[in-house]
């Protein structure tokens, strides 16, 4: 036997192996759809009886395996069902002689065979045959399940004639010896007389009886058999199957203590006997696909009357300690022959299963690391790839995660060998997904921004780099981006300086055909591929919200009336402070962003690399107003410190704007980085109301600047300081211009004076300027057009139409004496506040004249 069947549990050693194949050319999808409804009639109730047979379905097995049927009955294929399709009557006749020929192959254990055919209509299909059934189609074949119970009830009857047989001792009959396909070269020539030769007859015999009682359904007798045969077999030293005697009796034992089964199947099994323990009977899991046949042969309460049948089977069953015992002694002597390879492989992964349910999880590793190192004959690379598939869901089952995903990456591997002719870069990918678990890796970037790293960082690396390939491999150049994107992000931290170089050199060849996106990738299963944004290149220590330029900052007009605009509100205190970190980044700001001017935010950056990062189209990201981002190129030094960023935009609407984040498009990988995904970021708040556009005033003298400031700001002045120097009794003419150089009109405007009395003499110090918010100004009455001035000349402005020039704060006399220089005069020049509609581009002229004192500035 050369072919290890690596889904064996235990309890496949009662069940019957019935094989369903196709004859001539039937087609994949109606084969499995006939042979789905075949498997699901697994076990029936046998009439008359409180037993429960178990079919064990294959659509493939290896004839070879077949010779093995006497060692142990359960790998002997005992029914054979054939699906074919034949649509002419002409045909038929060659389409039974096929399944004859497919009978043959194993016709040396077969008990019964049944042929399917579809399509087939006439007088053939009337003639009444037991082993034939005849259908008009795939859809109208609804006896299909009654025909395979009758089939398992003909299997039922030859198998009890066997065990029959077999058990009835007939002193003076000479008992055949059973031996395995590379035994019988041994015995030739041996003394069949000798009681050492009997007793191993005896022994073999008793082993195969037992086989058969466990397969019947007679669980007490099998254990009976299956003692009396290792005490024989043990006096002999036919160690061989001394270890099937032995495994035979945990397979029985098993059973008694897991009814439910430890292959982990999805339909588990379900006792219809009454020979359980009460204990054992609640532990059950009742299965979907069952038969009952004969609801008569139990009793009322469903427990057998006999209970001597229960005494002798807690007698001869092993305890669960006692299983994993015997188990290590059967392999330990299959180990001894070369060719029982097999057998010992399969022994030990049902020794896994039985491990795994009893939490055994370091002797379960024993098993499967003596099974890594048994010795098969040659195998072709699909059956290496599912040796190592099935060791990798075995050591997944006793939870030793990362050595299950060690043995899938082996068979990830094996499906790429060069020894293959089509490598199945597919399979390779899909089953080194499935080794990420194993390895603590994510996917997911946001798994590794919480700053702790889980699981082996060089292991890690060498499995993207193989997923990167495998991508590549497979045509998918996005997914290979994506990997190596991911890579890049997630472990950069373990990355010496010459392989960062080489993965963003890569990284860069690869974008060049592909560029990398924010988009989420599907892949085949359901899993989704999240983006990467590349929030370490720059990586981002501190984001700050820049105020207007002074020249440009809003400021609260007072009304005509003197008052303020904005109104008082009540404090309530609160001794509840947030300290959520999203609450802090998104408060509001207390200053004021304007409709169509240009806002800035300040990102202090650092560059990891140790080179020149140059980073692509660096923007903001927003919300809540519309804004016009305007994208920045940056290239920053190999390892610099913290280094300024100024990223700027323009509002195009009013309201509340929030700052997200920023993108950057670095080594053809285009980044949406968010404030809320970045760890350790400083932000003294990302929300600011964005007010609707305002005019812009410029004032301008004809005097030269001071070349200091003589008085500061007070904040709610813009001032231009201008210097002059006169003697005693001289004038000067000084020119003051305000013009609009904005984009709105300015339809309200203020203009007062303030003049302080030093002991030098007067010194006009400013003109404070304000315009009213939007929302507070009324509609200016049409036909009030200025029109731009006709001349230049110093003493023209007759075009200025001023209903009051401001209020002037002079002593009487300098006010009076200052009249005469004044261009316009105004009678109520000192108690009336002036207001002006200037148009946007436009400007108004005040002239002064003559300033008193011995010498002011």
């Amino acid at each position: 036997m050369s072919v290890p069947d690596y889904m064996q549990c235990a309890e496949d050693h009662q069940t019957l192996l019935v094989v369903v194949q196709p004859v001539g050319i039937v087609s994949e999808e109606n084969f499995f759809r006939i042979y789905k409804r075949i498997c699901s009639v697994s076990q029936i109730s046998v009439r008359d009886s409180q037993r429960v047979l178990y079919i064990r379905y294959r659509h493939h097995y290896p004839p070879e395996n077949n010779e093995w049927g006497d060692f142990q009955t359960h790998r002997k294929v005992v029914g054979l069902i054939t699906i074919t399709d034949c649509f002419s009557a002409k045909d038929w006749p060659q389409t039974f002689e096929k399944f004859h020929v497919q009978k043959e192959i194993y016709g040396s254990t077969l008990y019964d065979s049944r042929l399917f055919v579809f399509g087939l209509q006439g007088e053939i299909v009337e003639q009444p045959r037991t082993d034939v059934a005849f259908y008009p189609n795939y859809e109208d074949c609804q006896t299909v399940e009654k025909r395979i119970e009758d089939f398992i009830e003909s299997l039922f009857i030859v198998l009890e004639s066997k065990r029959l047989d077999r058990a009835t001792d007939k002193s003076g009959d000479k008992i055949p010896l059973l031996c395995v396909p590379f035994e019988k070269k041994d015995f030739v020539g041996l003394d069949t007389d000798s009681r050492h030769y009997k007793k191993r007859c005896q022994g073999r015999m008793r082993k195969h009886v037992g086989d058969l009682c466990l397969q019947a359904g007679m669980l007490q007798d099998s254990l009976v058999h299956y003692h009396m045969s290792v005490e024989l077999l043990r006096s002999v030293n036919d160690f061989l199957w001394l270890g099937a005697a032995l495994e035979g009796l945990c397979s029985a034992s098993v059973i008694y203590h897991y009814p439910g089964g430890t292959g982990g199947k999805s339909g588990a099994r379900r006792f219809q006997g009454s020979a359980l323990p009460a204990e054992a009977a609640n532990r059950h899991r009742p299965g979907a696909q069952e038969v009952l046949i004969d609801p008569g042969a139990l009793t009322t309460n469903g427990i057998n009357p006999d209970t001597s049948t229960e005494i002798g089977r807690a007698k001869n069953c092993l305890s669960p300690e006692d299983i994993i015992d015997k188990y290590k002694e059967a392999i330990s002597y299959y180990s001894k022959y070369k060719n029982a390879g097999v057998i010992e492989l399969e022994a030990c992964i049902k020794a896994v299963r039985v491990l795994a349910i009893q939490k055994r999880s370091m002797e379960a590793s024993e098993f499967l690391q003596n099974a890594v190192y048994i010795n098969l004959r040659q195998l072709s690379e699909e059956e290496k790839i599912q040796r190592y598939s099935v060791l990798s869901e075995l050591y997944e089952l006793i939870g030793f995660h990362r050595k299950s995903a060690f043995f899938k990456r082996v068979a990830a591997m094996q499906c790429v060998a060069p020894s293959i002719a089509e490598p199945g870069w597919r399979a390779c990918y899909k089953l080194l997904l499935e080794t990420l678990p194993g390895y603590s890796l994510s996917l997911d970037p946001k798994d590794f921004s919480r700053g702790t790293h889980r699981g082996w960082a060089a292991v890690q690396m060498r499995l993207l780099h193989e997923l990167v390939y495998a991508s590549r491999r497979m045509g998918n150049p996005a997914l290979s981006v994506r990997h190596l994107s991911f890579l890049l992000q997630t472990m950069l931290d373990f990355l010496s300086d010459q392989e960062k170089k080489d993965v963003t050199q890569s990284l860069e060849n690869y974008t060049s055909k592909c560029p990398g996106t924010m988009e989420p990738i599907a892949l085949p299963g359901g899993l989704t591929l999240p983006p990467v944004p590349f929030t370490k290149l720059p990586i981002v220590r501190h984001v700050k919200l820049l105020n207007l330029p002074a020249s440009l900052r809003p400021h609260k007009m007072k009304s005509l009336l003197g008052q303020n605009v904005s109104t008082k509100s009540p404090f309530i205190y609160s001794p509840i402070i947030a300290h959520n970190r999203g609450e802090e980044r998104n408060k509001k700001i207390d200053f004021q962003w304007v409709q169509g001017d240009v806002c800035e935010v300040q990102l202090m950056v650092y560059n990891p690399m140790p080179f020149e990062l140059r980073v692509e189209n660096m923007g903001l990201l927003t919300s809540g107003v519309e804004f016009e981002s305007l994208p920045a190129a940056l290239s920053l030094p190999a390892e610099s410190g913290l280094y300024p960023v100024t990223l700027v935009g323009v509002p195009q609407t009013t309201g509340t704007i929030t700052v997200n984040g920023y993108h950057t498009t670095v080594f053809g990988v285009f980044s949406d980085c968010l404030l809320d995904n970045l760890p350790g970021i400083k932000t003294s708040g990302s929300t600011v109301e964005v007010i609707p556009a305002l005019p812009r005033l410029q004032i301008s003298t004809s005097l030269p600047r001071s070349a200091h400031s003589l008085q500061p700001s007070s904040g709610d002045e813009i001032s231009t300081n201008v210097s002059v120097q006169l003697y005693n009794g001289e004038s000067q003419q000084l020119i003051i211009k305000l013009e609009n150089i904005g984009m709105e009109p300015l339809e309200k405007l203020e203009v007062t004076s303030k003049v302080l009395t030093t002991k030098d003499g007067i010194s006009v110090s400013g003109f404070p300027l304000s315009s009213p918010f939007r929302q507070v100004v009324r509609p200016r009455v049409e036909g009030k057009p200025v029109n731009p001035p006709e001349s230049n000349k110093a003493g023209d402005y007759s075009h200025v139409k001023v209903s009051g020039l401001g209020r002037w704060h002079l002593p009487r006399a300098v006010r009076a004496s200052a009249k005469p220089f004044l261009k316009h005069s105004f009678e109520s020049f000192s108690e009336r506040k002036g207001c002006v509609y200037l148009k946007a581009g436009f400007s108004v002229v005040f002239v002064l004249g003559q300033c008193f004192g011995k010498q002011s500035q």
